[in-house]
């Protein structure tokens, strides 16, 4: 009978955290495809751990730490390293609005960054963590968050080419 309930409420919390699992994980490592992979492994390591886990609003932070760890291991293998000679035939085609190219433009200027950098911006500025809760993530210290961020905010404006990009840390 428990581990029926254990089932379904792990059933409700997967089918809560996915969209955000996925989303967190693709604005890390820009592929859809490798995201989609995360976000399952993650929901997989969190279902393996399921029965130790006392503390139940815990969940939500160490899933995303979860995700975090994975999608920068995986950056970490050798076959993620390989580059792609050509280039891609046709040119795309932008938008009336803008705003699916602006969105395009900020996703290539994140895929430049390296992993931890690209993390700290995500954690701090899509989820909104504190400097303490993404340093727990990452497993480092807040001075890293700090200085990492700062770097990382540094590169997308000049990228960016965009000096209203945030400039301090709160």
């Amino acid at each position: 009978m428990s581990r029926d309930r254990d089932l379904d409420e792990f059933g409700e919390f997967a089918a809560w955290a996915l969209r955000d699992l996925r989303r967190t994980a693709y604005l890390m490592c820009g592929d859809w495809y490798l995201a989609e992979d995360v976000a399952q492994e993650a929901l997989i390591r969190v279902y393996r751990s399921w029965h130790r886990i006392r503390r139940r609003e815990s969940l939500p932070g160490y899933a995303r730490q979860t995700v975090v760890r994975l999608v920068i291991d995986e950056r970490r293998r050798p076959h993620r390293r390989e580059v792609l000679d050509a280039e891609t035939p046709t040119a795309p085609v932008g938008d009336v609005t803008g705003e699916v190219d602006e969105r395009h433009r900020v996703l290539a200027a994140l895929a430049g960054l390296p992993p931890r950098r690209r993390a700290c911006v995500v954690l701090r500025f899509h989820l909104d963590l504190s400097v303490a809760e993404t340093a727990r993530v990452l497993g480092c210290t807040e001075g890293t968050v700090k200085s990492q961020t700062s770097a990382a905010l540094q590169h997308l404006r000049v990228t960016l080419d965009d000096p209203t990009l945030v400039r301090s840390e709160p």
